[in-house]
């Protein structure tokens, strides 16, 4: 009797172009394996919003496998104490898995290495982790480079289809119910907007990508306007690996028109991960050391507390900056020019740590991508190894002007829903502010002279 096979499942919640699915299957039969690891990650597991993502992909993989003769075995707990006891209770062969990058799954996997046989296989991203380097043979630190190296390999393999049959074992080892595990929220529900717009699983992954077919080749023109739907919607699809990068880089890149920038943003978030190799503290430390010293407002203010407070609700005074987090809140998503906007605000114009606001979209964000998350708050922040510079401070005001963002401001501010343009933009300033909508709690030219200031006392 061949032994079976465990196919340990963490971010690549697919069947299809799944290569560790593949080599488990054909060397004997299946048992899928997802694990709720809790304590591995320690500070980083996952927030709010991605647990409510996860427990309905986890349902549509159940139900994919189920299709396929097969199913999903849940446990709880550590991965490198649940997983050798699983080998030896089903007498597997083998733990099968996509390798992770984020550095708690990088110290697991080596853990794991030393107690089972761990068979790790590429698969998330478009080309195996350093496999392009410099001519000196060191990893990237700039993305502009990363991109021109990458770009010589493209396009990326075909993806792999699904096995034609994922045999099962004689007998399955006991599950959780996926139910108690309580990753939904229940008191209060706060994930209505998320289900109205959301449909998590690879067949919702596959649905968002022939959507995006039709706007690709407009990428360009769109992507920057909040008020259209020119972004791809793929973010929460990759990060949970219901689609690939490769996948989406075979459907789209003969749209032809602007299609290329899109493939730079697939190529941004595999520079996030070569980052977060060299960096594994990315997320918490600044990669210049200069910022160190920079003089953040006290996290203990009551002041600096009640402004970030203002921040995360999106009643800042600031139309696009309250319409992008509420949008957030509601739906687990922002729109990406409107990420920037937000985040420099509140780095820049509310001089908070950048760290504060990672961690918000930590646990509000359903695409919370470790590295992602890092280097685009790094980048904002002017403190990362390829950042923006400090003293680039966006002005919300005239971006929201500039990016037509009236309709936006409408759905998801609506005490401004009556206001036309330009007034929408900034009420405030035309004397059109409603009495249900906050004053701004910073002026744009006194927040822009503080920043500068701060940014000074650390040049010397």
């Amino acid at each position: 009797m061949t032994s079976p096979q465990i196919l340990w499942f963490r971010r690549d919640l697919r069947l299809n172009d799944q290569a560790a699915l593949l080599s488990a299957a054909q060397a004997g039969p299946v048992i899928p394996v997802f694990i709720l690891d809790d304590a591995t990650p320690k500070h980083r597991k996952m927030g709010g919003a991605s647990r409510w993502w996860l427990h309905h992909s986890l349902k549509s993989l159940e139900a994919d496998l189920r299709t396929n003769g097969s199913r999903l075995i849940l446990r709880r707990g550590k991965v490198t104490d649940i997983l050798p006891e699983l080998v030896r209770e089903t007498r597997a062969g083998a733990v099968h898995c996509i390798r992770h990058f984020e550095p708690w799954w990088r110290n697991a996997e080596r853990a794991l290495a030393e107690k089972v046989g761990l068979v790790r296989h590429h698969g998330n991203y478009l080309m195996p982790m350093g496999g392009v380097k410099t001519g000196s043979g060191s990893p990237f630190k700039i993305y502009t480079p990363f991109w021109r190296a990458l770009s010589g390999h493209m396009p990326p393999p075909e993806p792999l289809p699904a096995p034609d049959a994922i045999d099962a074992p004689d007998s399955w080892p006991d599950s959780d119910a996926l139910d108690d595990w309580g990753l939904l929220p229940t008191k209060p529900d706060w994930a209505g907007g998320m289900a109205n717009m959301w449909t998590p699983g690879e067949a919702g992954g596959a649905e968002r990508l022939e959507d995006f077919a039709i706007r690709a080749s407009q990428y360009n023109e769109t992507r920057n306007l909040p008020s259209v739907a020119g972004t791809s919607f793929l973010s929460p699809h990759f990060h949970f690996g219901e689609i690939t990068p490769s996948q989406a880089w075979h459907a789209h890149m003969r749209a032809g028109g602007s299609v290329e920038v899109f493939l730079k943003e697939v190529v941004w978030r595999e520079y996030a991960q070569n980052v977060i190799c060299q960096y594994p503290d990315y997320g918490s430390k600044n990669a210049r050391d200069a910022f160190d010293a920079f003089p953040w407002r006290d996290l203990d203010d009551a002041d600096m507390q009640s402004d970030l407070k203002a921040w995360q609700q999106g009643r800042t005074g600031y139309p696009i900056v309250d319409a992008g987090m509420r949008e957030l809140w509601a739906t687990g998503w922002m729109h990406n020019r409107v990420r920037m906007i937000a985040a420099s605000f509140l780095i820049k114009h509310l001089l908070i740590d950048w760290r504060a606001g990672e961690q918000w979209f930590w646990d509000t964000l359903v695409d919370a991508d470790y590295a992602s998350n890092a280097v685009n708050w790094q980048w904002t922040a002017g403190t990362g190894v390829d950042s923006n510079m400090f003293v680039r401070i966006m002005a919300p005001l005239s971006q929201s002007e500039k990016f037509d963002a009236g309709d936006y401001i409408r759905k998801w501010v609506p005490e401004l829903a009556d206001l036309s343009d330009p007034y929408i933009h900034d009420p405030e300033e035309h004397g059109a502010l409603p009495d249900a909508y906050p004053a701004k709690i910073v002026g744009h030219r006194a927040a822009r002279e503080r920043a500068l200031s701060a940014y000074r006392a650390i040049k010397g």
